[in-house]
């Protein structure tokens, strides 16, 4: 069992920066595979990002170039770092763990609660 809890969301302007971070229980973490997702009002949950159990890291082109992904083992600890936002990047964002590297929600067992990212044009 893991569970998530992700924080680090809030206002932005466009062209900031934020860092999400979400802190995982359970001694299996470095074991796990780990990602991002978001979802705006009204639309489904969309991959973000996801790092493997060795630091292998993937990305939607939807933020690639502006978004790192990164995982602290030690701390049992995953990050998002977000830069150049867009208004377009406004969602709640989760954090999922699972047993392998997927980009679809479905293939997580463990979800946060989510943290709300808004950006301001």
């Amino acid at each position: 069992q893991v569970q998530l809890v992700e924080s680090g969301g809030g206002l932005v302007q466009a062209g900031g920066s934020l860092r999400l971070s979400c802190a995982a229980s359970g001694r299996a973490f470095s074991s796990y595979a780990m990602a991002w997702f978001r979802q705006a009002p009204g639309n489904e949950r969309e991959f973000v990002a996801r790092i493997s159990w060795t630091g292998s890291t993937y990305y939607a082109d939807s933020v690639k170039g502006r978004f790192t992904i990164s995982r602290d083992n030690a701390k049992n600890t995953v990050y998002l770092q977000m830069n150049s936002l867009k208004p377009e990047d406004t969602a709640v964002y989760y954090c999922a763990a699972g047993p392998a590297v997927r980009s679809r929600s479905s293939g997580y067992d463990y979800w946060g609660q989510g943290t709300q990212v808004t950006v301001s044009s």
